[in-house]
């Protein structure tokens, strides 16, 4: 059995994103006096008495708003109200019960699913401020201060104790896939098509998603998650303070711990700065990775032309493998868990170290490392240090001697005699009594 699921639920602008973070000790989740920030549900992993549970925040309820997301933002709240084991209701203190307060309790009370009610922004903790809220009929309201910490800990008390025995539960491993691109090249629809479900806000309004979603899945029988990021715009463009600043950096954040990342483009045979330079994040933070061409069209353009393009593009990650797709069509999507799961096992790969030894041998006899001065530079042996990526430690009698041409020689060697497709590898050379 999967983790227990908390579902954060309320109107826009009490609090939930606050109390999001303060339970998962991080700022995951957005806070920003501007309604309506949280639009997706957003997932992280929290524990809590020994608990481990996953935590969900979701957007604002507002049925009397006129903002043209809210439609979306309600059907999120309901699945993720669908798939909770227990619900967090948060209210505001200071405002009081307001219509949509009590919307959201009607829906609710339909539901054979736990309620913890919090009543938020009691910063001097004066409980009497609870009183109205037990006419929402969701039992007894706790009293909390989300900005500083205050009353959250019985509220966890309560949440954990309609958890399930700790015997029914079990911990569920997969790859963790981040999709990544610029705005409006189609990621949230990928992903949709992928699940076969709604599960992520889709429009064509640049920097619709602004917070990282993970959402757990099953392929083939095997466990995944999908990371959905908001779009990266040319950083002079973003303020760094702003809301579209922390989801810049949750996505950077979101490459930074994935297992294998999606690079979406569009697939009108051109790629902008932008999209390159995305490329060049995913590179440079050394993770496994699928070229996905999203809306492909072959009336367009041929896939060599394409393929050119890219090769020229991307040539500082000629490892890059690529599959061609139509979300909006639902064509080439087969193709992509099956690429991804090649590259991951990939860079997962392994090579004993007799092996390595061959072949780094029969390379050095084709062409010597560099000399200088009259000085040779020897190459001893070389052991791989570790996976995710691959990672080999060349040891020789002086590091300072071998340079770039060299080592890229020895990677595109080592990569015609092993599969490391779609996985950047790495080599490390250490001298004469360097550790």
């Amino acid at each position: 059995m999967n983790k227990p699921i908390v579902a954060v639920v309320g109107r826009a602008n009490v609090g939930k994103s606050t109390f999001f973070n303060r339970v998962c000790g991080k700022r995951l989740s957005i806070v920003d006096d501007a309604p309506g920030v949280t639009r997706d549900r957003l997932y992280a992993d929290a524990t809590w008495g020994g608990r481990d549970f996953t935590l969900v925040d979701t957007g604002g309820v507002e049925l009397s708003s006129e903002d043209i997301f809210q439609k979306e933002i309600i059907e999120q709240v309901e699945l993720a109200v669908e798939n909770a084991t227990v619900i967090v209701f948060i209210v505001d203190g200071k405002t009081g019960i307001t219509q949509s307060d009590e919307d959201v309790a009607k829906m609710l009370r339909k539901k054979k699913i736990p309620v913890v009610l919090v009543v938020n922004k009691l910063d001097n903790f004066d409980i009497s401020q609870t009183y109205d809220f037990y006419s929402l009929g969701l039992g007894e309201p706790f009293a909390v201060s989300s900005s500083q910490g205050k009353g959250i800990g019985d509220v966890l008390d309560k949440v954990v104790s309609y958890f399930p025995d700790k015997s029914e539960e079990g911990q569920v491993d997969g790859i963790k896939i981040c999709v990544v691109g610029r705005p409006n090249v189609g990621k949230s629809s990928l992903i949709n098509r992928l699940l076969g479900s709604k599960r992520v806000v889709v429009s064509n309004i640049e920097g619709t998603t602004r917070d990282s979603v993970t959402i757990p899945f099953k392929c083939n029988k095997k466990n995944y998650f999908l990371i959905d990021t908001a779009g990266l715009r040319r950083q002079r463009a973003v303020e760094k303070q702003s809301v579209e600043g922390w989801s810049v950096l949750r996505s950077m954040s979101a490459i930074e711990n994935c297992d294998v990342a999606l690079i979406v483009f569009e697939g009108n045979n051109t790629l902008s700065e932008q999209d390159v330079r995305i490329a060049g994040y995913v590179h440079e933070a050394k993770k496994p990775s699928v070229v996905v061409v999203n809306k492909w069209d072959e009336k367009m353009s041929s896939k060599d032309e394409c393929l050119k393009m890219l090769n020229e593009k991307l040539s500082f990650m000629s490892y890059f493998k690529v599959v061609f797709v139509s979300a909006l069509k639902g064509t080439g999507l087969s193709s992509i868990m099956q690429t991804v799961d090649e590259v991951y096992e990939n860079a997962s790969r392994r090579i004993t170290t007799g092996n390595l030894n061959d072949f780094l041998q029969d390379a050095i006899l084709n062409f010597e490392p560099p000399s200088k001065n009259g000085k040779k530079c020897k190459i001893l042996y070389a052991t791989q240090s570790s996976t995710n990526p691959p990672k080999f430690v060349v040891f020789c009698n002086d590091a300072k001697m071998i340079n770039f041409s060299y080592e890229r020689y020895l990677e595109n060697r080592l990569r015609e005699r092993v599969d490391f497709s779609g996985t950047p590898i790495e080599l490390v050379f250490k001298g004469k009594g360097e550790e």
